[in-house]
């Protein structure tokens, strides 16, 4: 016999839907500009002398290409992988942790902004490789891969990525692997479905980069970015590669939107890492708590107050709690905190030495417990 529907618990799942709706609505999520243009139609004419940086970034998408030519790329899922090489400038009124877009009816002034000045695209694995260690030769052989959250458009990705850099005082070769997110607050479930799809490509994109000049390839993953890497790197370690042949450097893991126990699966079958993973967490980031509401009231790694219990896993757990953010949900500190996202950078900076390692992520726990 079927069990009965009772009445009261149909109110309470429809009265819970539309409370998930409503917050998602108000959420400004992980970025969400929406223009999502990453080119101007006309921009100010600019002296190098100007602006405050130039940034090559190199991309590697599970996205596929816009038919709105300013966008480049847009929300929907390719079945490959596609590439691309953005060069971004920053204005010289950038001030660390910020990212000063461009609002709609504004001029694309490189001296107020952060503007591409030029978008080189790939059509096979091979220029783009070709392209790659060219700069990864004259960079000294480190590569940043960053893999952004939900909510996330290609420029938002972009010019994250370069503010990180920027501000971080990064040496080597940015790379973004920017995954098929919808850019809309609403649209979690299709990016939880479009993450998943892109864990294979982003295997494919961290080998090819095992098989360039690089010596050494950190990774920076954000929000539900991070569960794209997790899986990632557990594929990695199932095939006997967890760690790209030695190349790899600094993993680290800033607000993941992971289920604990589906990070503790993921850590188990990964193994102990033999330098660990980088968490940065904070028990005040009110995304999380969404998409722990979403997922049944389930705690998120990002914001589990258990650092112990995680740390056991062979991961350096750094509260960030007490750190100021500039975003209003608090799930951005790592990079909109000024001396965060400089903390973060020295120690990506390090080069190979764990007691150095050890000693700047001790400097980046004592900033979070000031």
């Amino acid at each position: 016999m079927w069990p009965r529907w009772n009445c009261s618990e149909s109110v309470n799942v429809r009265l819970k839907t539309i409370l998930i709706i409503a917050l998602a609505l108000l959420t400004a999520g992980c970025a969400g500009h929406p223009a999502q243009e990453i080119l101007g139609s006309v921009v100010v004419p600019t002296q190098a002398t100007e602006i405050a940086g130039n940034h090559s970034i190199f991309i590697a998408t599970t996205r596929k290409r816009s038919d709105d030519p300013n966008k480049v790329f847009d929300g929907e899922r390719s079945a490959t992988l596609n590439y691309a090489r953005v060069n971004v400038t920053v204005p010289p009124v950038h001030q660390t942790g910020q990212i000063e877009r461009r609002s709609r009816g504004k001029s694309n002034d490189p001296t107020k902004y952060f503007m591409a000045s030029e978008v080189v695209g790939y059509d096979t694995q091979p220029k783009f490789v070709n392209a790659l260690n060219a700069d990864i030769d004259a960079r000294g052989g480190r590569v940043m891969v960053f893999v952004h959250g939900y909510n996330t458009g290609f420029d938002d990705a972009v010019y994250r990525l370069t503010q990180i850099v920027h501000d971080s005082g990064y040496p080597g070769t940015p790379v973004l692997f920017s995954w098929a997110s919808g850019a809309k607050t609403t649209d979690y479930v299709y990016d939880k479905e479009s993450a998943a799809a892109a864990r294979d490509q982003l295997e494919v994109t961290l080998r090819m980069l095992a098989q360039t000049g690089a010596r050494r390839i950190d990774i920076v993953a954000h929000s539900m970015g991070t569960w794209v890497t997790m899986e990632t790197l557990r594929q990695l370690a199932i095939t006997g590669d967890r760690d790209l042949s030695g190349k790899l450097g600094d993993v680290v893991l800033a607000s993941p939107d992971i289920d604990v126990d589906v990070f503790k699966s993921q850590m188990r079958r990964y193994g102990k890492p033999d330098k660990p993973f980088i968490l940065l967490l904070s028990d005040d980031d009110r995304a999380l708590r969404l998409s722990g509401l979403i997922a049944g009231s389930r705690p998120r790694v990002g914001d589990y107050r258990d650092a112990a219990d995680l740390a056991s896993y062979g991961v350096t757990v750094v509260d960030l709690s007490k750190i100021k953010g500039a975003d209003s949900f608090n799930h951005t500190k790592f990079a909109d905190n000024p001396m965060m996202v400089q903390m973060i950078g020295q120690r990506l900076r390090e080069d190979d030495g764990f007691a150095s390692d050890r000693d700047v992520t001790d400097r980046i726990r004592q900033l979070a417990a000031q």
